[in-house]
């Protein structure tokens, strides 16, 4: 294999024309500069350097080796200017996903501290929920997926082994029922209550969490309508159309109109976590995404 050290050689001798004057330059013994050379060769597989007398000229070969040099070494130099600006946060990028109540309340707080901090520091954003997100992570389409679960789930063990796991904060959900509702002034409900009830649900995985809820409690929901989107539950809750559990975390962007909140008993959580990969954990832009997020969560 040939090394940069030695191509920095080669291309002192060559400028210099002798180990002497390359040595000098380069601020090394002659030996060293020898040993090098002959270390080169070695690799290269054939002469580099013919020396006759006091005098020393290029190989086809170490012509080659020259003219390639330049180049190479300004390459790897810029390289390392640039993986160095990497690591110091003065430049780098993260791809990252969230769900969408995510990306309205933890993902602005996190964002724009982050570019305070470190504006050399570029972050997209994408939305997806999971187990979508995780699989865009795991496929090398993120590096950050703010992602959730629930805490009756059984997929907790085995779900997210493989990956570094960030807890941010957990969620409970919460009741929505129409101003008028039978309900509307009881501030606190099991979810049997709603039993009779026509449900909005949310996405596929609340969606999935809602049914077991309900049949745990005896009862299968009649689910009317379906949406992945916030503002829509409310609206349909709103206008009369049924009742809904929505996240704490998803109500904070949300104009509440024409809606009540009721506490659900039992109490049902999802937990709110940022993933990534173990090798994605040790680059510094994402390791300090991971810390702006924790931030975010706090507040």
């Amino acid at each position: 294999m040939i090394e940069a050290r030695h191509l920095r050689v080669l291309r002192a001798v060559a400028g210099t024309g002798s180990f002497s004057a390359a040595a000098r330059a380069l601020g090394c013994t002659q030996p060293a500069v020898s040993q090098q050379m002959k270390a080169l060769e070695t690799s290269a597989g054939t002469p580099l350097l013919i020396r006759t007398g006091r005098e020393m000229r290029l190989t086809q070969a170490g012509e080659v080796l020259v003219r390639h040099a330049s180049g190479i070494l300004a390459g790897l130099t810029a390289a390392e200017e640039e993986v160095a600006a990497i690591a110091g946060l003065r430049a780098g990028r993260v791809r990252l996903v969230s769900f969408p109540s995510g990306s309205s309340t933890l993902v602005p707080t996190a964002l724009a501290a982050l570019r305070a901090a470190h504006p050399g520091t570029r972050v997209s954003l994408v939305e997806s929920e999971p187990p979508r997100s995780v699989e865009m992570l795991r496929e090398g389409d993120c590096d950050v997926a703010l992602a959730f679960r629930y805490g009756g789930s059984d997929e907790r063990g085995a779900e997210w082994e493989d990956l570094i796991v960030r807890p941010l904060l957990t969620d409970r959900l919460v009741g929505l029922v129409p101003e008028g509702h039978r309900l509307a002034t009881a501030g606190r409900v099991t979810i049997g209550d709603l039993a009779d009830e026509p449900w909005i649900a949310g996405c596929p995985r609340c969606r999935r969490q809602l049914v077991d809820v309900c049949e745990e409690a005896g009862f299968t929901p009649r689910i009317d309508f379906a949406t992945d989107d916030y503002p829509t539950v409310i609206g349909l809750v709103g206008a009369g159309l049924g009742v809904a559990v929505l996240p704490e975390l998803a109500m904070e962007s949300v104009r509440l109109k024409g809606i009540r909140t009721v506490t659900v008993d039992p109490p049902v959580v999802r937990e709110i976590v940022a993933l990534t990969l173990p090798d994605l954990s040790q680059v510094p832009a994402v390791a300090v995404t991971l810390d702006q997020l924790s931030r975010a969560a706090s507040r």
